[in-house]
């Protein structure tokens, strides 16, 4: 009799817990409020924030924080940071976190790292990289995977021609973008004889290709081009080479120490009071022309941005930079501060909502305003930025070296 009762106690428990299991599972189900991954084919990044979401809108910044590009992802990363403090770490409703990796100037570790950013950080966004090739590496991960990406620096013409996606957009530059109007302007100023000459590798090509386009379609006349290696020392068989051309002048792109170099041989060889010297703006940036001295002055060069841009617009930015960080901005802390402006605004526009990735992607396409570089919208064809370029030239004012803007091309777009 004992066995038999307690058999029956048993069985009573067992059909209790059955029951209560039946009412507990549905419940669990239903009200997991949106803290779960996501399975749904739409949503590869994993999150699943909807209208109301508390989950903090997670942003996946991937920028040089090692190595030679070093100086430019700080820059970048101080621009957000900037932006997402004055609206406190918040839109759309909800908080924004700012999660950031090295992209450490290799393609394979920039991709394991988008990776990690979306597939484990739960990342709904990425923004960044500074190198092309590495952009244009992680371009088909979140092609495939739905991921919105805005490109905030990188210069490759293809990540927004031939391959282009719904989920990228660009909120920097092209390559030819910022040197296409500076070939008509120059042509008409400077003569329609050109040397071109820029470093062997895809984005001197590119440069100094914008330039062609605007200076050719003009009239003009390349009379010779030099494809020096990245990173020489020693310009002088280059310059011989402009000196036999016998051009009007000489249209160049460099960079960092190259810029610093070559300005600096164009000047000891004697060319600069000969035949004038223009090209991107990196070649006069704000970063390199306390190096190049005495050199640099008369020097042009054309960019999306430059500090002396008289709006209140930029006048504000370059204040609150300089109390904030100590030191005045650059061009990379323009575009991380339009960046994060783009990524709130969208996110705004939305409610917080970032379940469907498509949405957010084209949120960002019909956002405008008026930046610290001038009145920017996308492009609908290729979901590139339309800015202003500025030309500037290195004069001295008040006895320092500065650049001056003296010509303004307005609403350009990539020259495709």
């Amino acid at each position: 009799m004992m066995i038999k009762l307690k058999s029956f106690k048993i069985g009573k428990i067992l059909l209790v817990i059955a029951i209560l299991g039946l009412i507990i599972l549905p419940l669990v189900g239903c009200g997991n409020g949106g803290s779960t991954n996501s399975s749904s084919g739409d949503n590869k990044s994993g999150s699943n924030a909807t209208v109301g979401s508390t989950e903090p809108f997670k942003v996946g910044l991937i920028i040089p924080k090692s190595n030679v590009y070093a100086t430019l992802g700080e820059n970048l990363s101080n621009g957000m940071t900037m932006y997402f403090d004055e609206i406190g770490w918040k839109a759309g409703g909800r908080e924004i976190q700012l999660l950031q990796e090295d992209e450490e100037n290799d393609a394979q570790a920039a991709l394991r790292k988008a990776k990690k950013l979306v597939e484990s950080d739960k990342s709904d966004v990425l923004v960044g990289v500074v190198n092309s090739s590495i952009a244009l590496a992680i371009r088909d991960y979140v092609d495939q995977n739905k991921v919105p990406f805005l490109v905030a620096h990188a210069g490759a013409v293809g990540l927004t021609r031939a391959k282009k996606s719904d989920y990228v957009y660009r909120i920097s530059f092209t390559n030819e973008q910022v040197n296409f109007p500076n070939g008509k302007w120059t042509y008409e100023n400077l003569g329609k004889k050109v040397f071109v000459i820029a470093p062997d590798y895809a984005a001197g090509k590119e440069q100094i290709n914008g330039f062609k386009k605007g200076f050719t379609s003009a009239g003009g006349t390349i009379v010779g081009e030099a494809w020096p290696p990245l990173g020489t020392n020693d310009y002088g068989s280059y310059l011989q080479q402009i000196t036999k051309a016998k051009p009007d002048a000489v249209y160049a792109f460099f960079a960092g120490t190259d810029a610093v170099r070559f300005v600096q041989q164009y000047s000891e060889f004697g060319l600069k009071k000969k035949i004038p010297l223009n090209g991107s703006g990196w070649l006069n940036a704000e970063d390199v022309r306390p190096a190049q001295g005495g050199a640099v002055e008369g020097v042009k060069g054309s960019l999306y941005w430059q500090l002396a841009l008289d709006t209140p617009e930029n006048k504000n930015f370059v204040e609150n930079y300089k109390k904030k960080f100590g030191k005045e901005p650059s061009g990379e802390a323009v575009e991380g501060y339009d960046a994060a402006r783009v990524i709130a605004e969208g996110l705004e526009t939305l409610k917080g909502d970032s379940s469907d990735k498509l949405k957010v992607a084209q949120a960002w396409g019909d956002i405008k305003f008026v930046s610290p570089r001038g009145p920017i919208e996308f492009d609908k064809e290729n979901h590139m930025i339309i800015q202003n370029i500025y030309l500037a030239e290195t004069q001295k004012i008040d006895g320092k070296l500065q650049n001056k803007i003296i010509a303004t091309f307005k609403n350009v777009k990539d020259p495709i």
